[in-house]
């Protein structure tokens, strides 16, 4: 008789092969569950940490965007995760105990559309196409900005104007010689001028700087230098009280109170403008890890802000009857607030500067409510509100810096050993100096150490004493520097500022001997070639575990933090760099310099290919390396590697040789490189870089041991900033 109920299975011994016998979709399908189980309790746990990753994945859809190389892949990739999405809610719209997993599914899916579909459609909007090759142009057109450059001798013009055939709307950016330039060539002005322009230049070679893509995202469709003189056609409106006449005088108020390096320092404090500081003092301070004092950020803004709500609600506080009656923090951060906005409108109202502002604007808001300021997810807000804004800032390296800092900061403060370390207590003031001294260069260590890979990355060189440097660089400029900038302008209003400008020039004084004595001591510098994608990736998501997850957790963001630091540290340099033009040449692992074509004069091109070289050594011109043999036409020259030589042919110049013995000499080399188009009998063993295939692939970067060619195209993709030629 059939009973009801559970059937009754005989539960003898389960033999090795018993695991066999369960097919393998009920094997999967039970690992499927037990792994989501344990992402439901992991995130379960986790409480407020979730929420910072929506803004990992709002950048992460950002990042794609730019890293996959055309629209089908753009498309692809919302479609696949609005299907993710999608299937989280199916697979589990009535299971009980997935709701965190559910929950986190649909909204990093969202995030990730929103953020891919945002930068698309930004470049759609502003996105300008660069003219297509370098011409003479006579440019009747208006000045939209302005920027003075004393320190390079010319002043930079973004001309507005207007295409001949088309009339279609065209944006310039020239460069006219300090000699030429008068009062009247100021925003709103109508000219007429002659201008070499050129398209924006992408990378010259793999790693470089992306100025073509800058320029897409700026609007500007050439840059260029001003030829003869600048008619002046129509005059700009009066307009001494604008937010860019108030930056000028102000900028050249302080530069005429102190000379030299120090009245561009103080200038660039007060009014953002940096184009005076010479060469030679901004390079001691990028060596010295202090370039960040140098350019409005964070610091600055942040210092503004807070001194201003500090004395606000103190000289409120004195009076008994308003703080009685009136919330004293609500009124002194609507007064830092208006500060912070000021300086930020007064200082150029950059993107990283705004960024920044808007930045203390929320941690003033956290103030007035009552909540606490400094957290990892009002950065996260921060981030978010700046990327709805400008999402292509988030591959410059100003906002991965700013960011990174930041989050160095609140990660390293949130730890409860460093809390319980500052925590008030009943000691000398010697002692508690010595712990402030302690975290503040605790602090600067872990801020090197957050932004080494990205600086790396961006600029192929890094200061190594940063964190010492700083330790005594940001109290001076933030607690000395600046209040005394601020007070000796407000005493030039009644006249007797000059002792206070002394002062001043005396702590930029010592600022500079500071980056001078830390940028000029052995090993200050670490530099490194190319780094990989991979790596870089690999390092962000390593150190946006650590920073963003709480407990044991986080401690999984090691691994690929240590391993990204081994891959920075190992990165191979390229045997060859060729530039776009096939004009420059480096050849690096041969001697013990770089290897250059020709000697230049530390041109734009030539300090590019030392930098992803790693070296800062002064190079070796080709010719004179011994095992080299060159003509008035080429150079030939036999390369080492791991497993055997390569045989290498450089054209020095465009000049013709005879074609048969020209095809005679590639069929004897590995990899034939020149400035001009080969005919198709020069069929080298390996590669032909010539003119035709450096236009159409970009600047090279080859590895002869892995027999790898990279190309500036591979990093470009289907991106409207990149024109390479078939």
């Amino acid at each position: 008789m059939a009973t009801q109920g559970t059937p009754s299975v005989p539960m003898g011994e389960a033999g090795e092969n018993a695991r066999e016998t369960v097919s393998r979709p009920w094997r999967m399908r039970g690992a499927m569950s037990s792994f989501a189980d344990r992402c439901e309790a992991f995130l379960a746990g986790a409480e407020f940490d979730r929420g910072p990753w929506l803004a990992v994945a709002f950048a992460l859809g950002i990042g794609l965007w730019f890293y996959l190389p055309s629209p089908d892949y753009w498309t692809a990739t919302i479609f696949a995760s609005l299907a993710v999405g999608g299937l989280a809610v199916l697979r589990w719209r009535n299971r009980d105990g997935r709701d965190y997993l559910r929950a986190s599914v649909i909204a990093v899916s969202l995030a990730l559309v929103a953020g891919l579909a945002l930068v698309w459609a930004r470049s759609a909007m502003v996105g300008a196409e660069p003219i297509p090759h370098p011409r003479f142009e006579r440019i009747d057109a208006r000045i939209l900005e302005r920027e003075e450059q004393p320190a390079e001798g010319r002043t930079r013009l973004v001309l507005a104007a207007r295409e001949r055939e088309s009339g279609t709307p065209i944006a310039y950016r020239v460069n006219l010689p300090e000699e030429q330039d008068h009062a009247g060539l100021r925003e709103g002005a109508r000219v007429r001028l002659a201008a070499r322009l050129m398209p924006p230049s992408p990378p010259i070679v793999p790693g470089a700087y992306n100025f073509a893509r800058r320029a897409w995202f700026d609007g500007l469709a050439a840059t260029g230098s001003v030829v003869g003189e600048v008619e002046l056609v129509e005059a700009a409106p009066d307009a001494a009280f604008t937010i860019s006449a108030i930056q000028r005088k102000l900028s050249a108020h302080v530069r005429d109170r102190l000379d030299d390096t120090p009245g561009a320092i103080a200038a660039t404090l007060a009014s953002g403008d940096r184009g005076a500081i010479p060469e030679h003092d901004e390079e001691a301070m990028r060596d010295a890890g202090l370039t960040h004092l140098l350019s409005i950020s964070g610091l600055h803004v942040s210092a503004i802000i807070a001194a201003t709500y500090l004395l606000a609600i103190r000289l409120l506080a004195l009076w008994p009857w308003l703080a009685l009656r009136v919330r004293l923090p609500l009124v002194a951060a609507a007064a830092a607030a208006l500060a912070g906005i000021a300086y930020t409108l007064l200082t150029g109202a950059q993107v990283p500067t705004v960024r920044s502002c808007i930045g203390a604007l929320l941690v003033l808001t956290a103030l007035a409510l009552g909540r606490e300021p400094l957290s990892l997810r009002m950065v996260a807000v921060a981030a978010c509100a700046v990327l709805a804004l400008w999402p292509e800032a988030l591959i410059g390296p100003s906002f991965q810096m700013s960011f990174a800092a930041v989050i160095a900061i609140v990660s390293l403060h949130n730890v409860q050993r460093i809390r319980q370390f500052l925590a008030p207590r009943e000691e000398g003031w010697l002692r508690r100096f010595g712990r402030r001294a302690a975290i503040l260069f605790l602090t600067g260590l872990v801020i090197e150490l957050a932004l080494m890979p990205i600086v790396l990355f961006h600029f192929h060189r890094a200061g190594l004493y940063g964190a010492a440097a700083n330790l005594f660089a940001i109290p001076l400029v933030t607690f000395v520097t600046m209040p005394l900038v601020a007070l000796a302008l407000f005493l030039d209003l009644v006249g007797v500022g000059a002792p206070v400008w002394w002062l001043v020039g005396q702590s930029l004084d010592l600022l500079l001997g500071i980056a001078h004595f830390f940028a000029e001591r052995p090993g200050s510098v670490k530099l490194a070639p190319r780094i990989g994608m991979g790596t870089m990736l690999l390092y962000l998501g390593g150190a946006l575990w650590l920073a963003l997850w709480q407990g044991r957790a986080r401690m999984w963001g090691l691994a690929p933090l240590v391993l990204s630091a081994g891959l920075i540290v190992i990165a191979p340099v390229p045997d060859l760099l060729v530039t776009r033009d096939g004009r420059d040449i480096g050849i690096a692992n041969q001697a013990d310099r770089l290897l250059v074509l020709r000697q230049g004069k530390g041109g734009y091109a030539q300090q590019n290919l030392l930098e992803l070289a790693g070296t800062d050594q002064a190079p070796i011109e080709l010719a004179e390396w011994p095992r080299s043999h060159c003509s008035r036409e080429f150079c030939r020259l036999s390369l080492d590697g791991l497993e055997r030589n390569w045989e290498v042919l450089v054209a020095r110049n465009r000049d013709q040789v005879a074609e048969r013995a020209l095809a005679a000499a590639c069929a004897r080399v590995d990899i034939v490189i020149a400035a001009r188009y080969l005919p198709r009998s020069c069929r080298p063993r390996w590669l032909k870089a010539d003119r035709g295939f450096l236009a159409r692939e970009g600047g090279l970067a080859i590895y002869l041991d892995k027999s790898r060619v990279d190309t500036v195209a591979a990093d470009q993709g289907e991106h409207g900033w990149w024109r390479g030629r078939d």
